[in-house]
């Protein structure tokens, strides 16, 4: 049976949403193509004939869940009050929902431990969404005329990724809360947002 393009298309974005969500869960080390495969009915050998190999395969799992990350509230072309959508950002990532959640969010807490065992491709994706988000952030801040915003972007998207690390850490779920709270009172100050709002 032959398919049209569309069909292998929608075939590989359910492989890749399904490896994104084991990523999630178990990490990218531990991630088995074969199950995958299973998972979305297709025998092992179907893999090949979407991905030259696993590291190409991890790579575009990563790009997907990059694509997909909290970044994208960032992103509105120029449009839109950039301290509301900061704030908006801080606040969502820096959540008990982002924090809690196993089948969604930002990869790059998931992943930042793991960069250096996963190879040169992966860790460079992983540095290219470091670097998106801090140039998102540094030009909002540039619309609010904030006096270093380069310097304070680059503070903050580290401390809020590495926050959100710790948070998922911490097994005491009280402790958990107060690393993200006690980041985001940190973040929102620095960054010259309404710590009100």
């Amino acid at each position: 049976m032959r398919y049209d393009a569309d069909h292998k298309k929608r075939t590989r974005d359910r492989v890749l949403s399904l490896a994104a969500r084991q990523v999630r869960e178990k990490g990218a080390g531990s991630i088995g193509v074969a199950a995958i495969m299973a998972e979305a009915g297709l025998t092992h050998g179907g893999f090949y004939a979407h991905f030259e190999s696993k590291d190409v395969f991890l790579e575009a799992v990563v790009e997907r869940m990059l694509d997909e990350s909290p970044v994208k509230m960032l992103d509105g072309g120029g449009m839109g009050d950039p301290a509301r959508m900061l704030r908006d950002f801080v606040d969502y990532y820096l959540s008990a929902g982002h924090r809690d959640t196993l089948t969604s969010g930002c990869p790059l807490p998931f992943l930042a431990s793991e960069a250096r065992r996963l190879g040169k491709g992966l860790s460079l994706r992983l540095a290219r969404g470091v670097a998106r988000m801090t140039v998102l952030v540094a030009g909002h801040l540039r619309a609010m005329r904030h006096p270093n915003p380069d310097g304070t972007a680059t503070s903050c998207v580290s401390e809020i990724i590495g926050a959100m690390v710790l948070s998922r850490a911490e097994p005491d779920l009280e402790r958990s809360d107060t690393i993200l709270q006690a980041s985001r009172i940190s973040v929102v100050r620095r960054l010259g947002l309404d710590p009100k709002q």
